[in-house]
């Protein structure tokens, strides 16, 4: 997996969250941005403190959290 140990969960940051670098981008927003049609570029001009390595690692946190098997009680 990409750099998958850039992705931190620290109590005291947003909530215990995944975040990347224990800095204040949770995975679920750097996600969002890239599912509302955001490339990679473009998150990167907005967020110059985020490096590539830090999306391919969302990227990769998200494929793994999808290798589980089942989702009851997922609402979409």
């Amino acid at each position: 997996m990409q750099n998958i140990d850039r992705i931190t969960i620290d109590p005291d940051i947003c909530h215990g969250k995944p975040c990347i670098r224990g800095m204040r981008y949770p995975v679920e927003n750097v996600l969002e941005w890239l599912a509302g049609g955001m490339s990679i570029d473009d998150i990167l001009g907005d967020y110059e403190d985020l490096q590539k390595d830090d999306i391919l690692a969302v990227l990769a946190y998200a494929a793994r959290l999808a290798h589980i098997k089942s989702i009851k009680g997922f609402a979409a």
